[in-house]
């Protein structure tokens, strides 16, 4: 368990306006099934409703309750793209596979929009996403990257504004340029996977909840052990992130937990709301350790950022929150926080997402550096193309190389401290 983490949980925004909690039975059996899935998030649910879909026997094992973990605590923004610059993916695979990633990251935006309507799923969708630029050098960095995408990837329909004209699509002095992409957008993250739990039932995927992966067995017919029942399969999805913790050590030393936390300001209503972001896009800066931020569907500021790596969370979250909210938009002085919770991510040292196979048949998910509310539905799709037969798509991701943290377990976090602290000092100096 990382350290903190309930607390983090029970002042969440999400919780406290989800749906109706459905509770999921906890794992007291030993079972059979074509495929297990560890890990009740964005990326396991949709691997079991496509598997499902396919006509596979699926098993869902959620160590706590669905949507528990980041898929039900993040900051709400779909994106295209990965958390890296796509520069990391040209560099190792080259133009064409470059592409490919490119295109399936937008296809994973347009795939969320297909599991709402397929399954009728109510999560507050908000169209629209806003890349802001803080100083002249991320401002001309922001336009080069929005002409590279049209160039580069064939990804027009982006606008941008500089300087007095950004404030037509944020109220705030602190941004030198934006680009506004129509095809991204925001969402209720819980609502949306419990959403997407309730189809996979609703399928006949069965879930368990408070039902921890202990151990596997890697053998040609995997089993998967808990504290009261085992699961043994044909094929086997690892996709618990940094909650997997040692079940699979192989894959933990190339992730490193990293929080990240946020804050819900009392109502702002809807007039107010429009004046600090007129088109109600989701917003994110640029900067290495960046500021999020978007607009709920009951006008609130929902304003996320800062880091840590101790998996501890800041003294006094509220204040530290609201001083980063107020840093943005010195107008809400008036305005109380009235929710601030965090959780933990797991990111690689490239950025890049991670995902293979530890044996022909089992496969993993991880590294999406919390860039992963899309993607991490899109992964679970080419898991289940894979287990199908059809695994192209998947092994494009695959041959992604990823390199340990160095120092191991003990000294992986002060090395990524420093690191990040140099990046925060370069953020500064502009």
């Amino acid at each position: 368990m990382l350290a903190s983490e309930d607390d983090l949980t029970r002042n969440s925004y999400y919780q406290a306006t989800a749906a109706p909690r459905v509770d999921y039975p906890e794992l007291r059996d030993t079972l059979a099934a074509d495929v297990c899935i560890v890990g009740g998030g964005l990326a396991g649910l949709s691997a079991a409703i496509d598997l499902r879909r396919a006509g596979h026997e699926v098993v869902v094992l959620e160590g706590r309750q669905i949507g528990w973990g980041a898929s039900g605590r993040n900051g709400g923004q779909a994106l295209n793209g990965l958390a890296c610059d796509m520069s990391v993916v040209q560099r190792q695979l080259g133009d064409a596979a470059a592409r490919a990633i490119w295109d399936m990251s937008v296809e994973a935006v347009e795939l969320i929009h297909e599991r709402r309507r397929d399954f009728g799923i109510d999560c507050h969708w908000q169209d629209g996403f806003l890349a802001a630029a803080i100083g002249a050098r991320r401002a001309g960095e922001l336009q080069n990257w929005v002409e590279d995408l049209e160039r580069r990837y064939g990804y027009g329909g982006m606008r941008t504004a500089h300087g007095a004209a950004v404030r037509d699509w944020i109220d705030s002095a602190r941004y030198a340029a934006v680009a506004f992409d129509p095809r991204g957008g925001h969402l209720h993250p819980l609502l949306y996977t419990q959403g997407l739990a309730r189809a996979a039932t609703a399928l006949g995927v069965h879930v368990y909840e408070n039902t921890r992966a202990l151990r596997i067995e890697r053998t040609a017919a995997p089993r998967v052990h808990t504290a009261h029942g085992a699961v043994r399969c044909r094929h086997l999805l690892l996709a618990g992130n940094v909650y997997l913790e040692d079940l699979a050590p192989d894959l933990n030393a190339r992730i490193m937990p990293v929080g990240t936390f946020i804050a819900a300001s009392a109502p702002l209503g809807p007039e107010r709301a429009r004046q600090l972001i007129p088109s109600r896009a989701a917003v994110c800066d640029t900067q290495f350790v960046l500021d999020y931020f978007r607009l709920s569907a009951d006008h609130r500021m929902l304003f996320g950022g800062r880091v840590s790596y101790t998996t501890l969370a800041p003294r006094n979250l509220t204040a530290a929150m609201r001083a980063r909210m107020l840093g943005v938009f010195p107008q809400l002085a008036d305005v109380p926080v009235a929710y601030s919770w965090g959780g933990f991510v797991d990111i690689t040292m490239s950025r890049a997402p991670d995902f293979g196979r530890l044996a022909p048949n089992i496969y993993y998910l991880q590294g999406f550096s919390g860039h992963g509310l899309a993607l991490t539905g899109l992964a679970g799709r080419l898991v289940a193309e894979a287990i199908a037969g059809t695994a192209a798509r998947f092994d494009v991701f695959a041959q992604l190389r990823h390199r340990v943290f160095p120092g191991g377990r003990a000294l992986r976090t002060p090395a990524l401290v420093l690191a990040t602290a140099w990046f925060r000092l370069r953020d500064l100096l502009g």
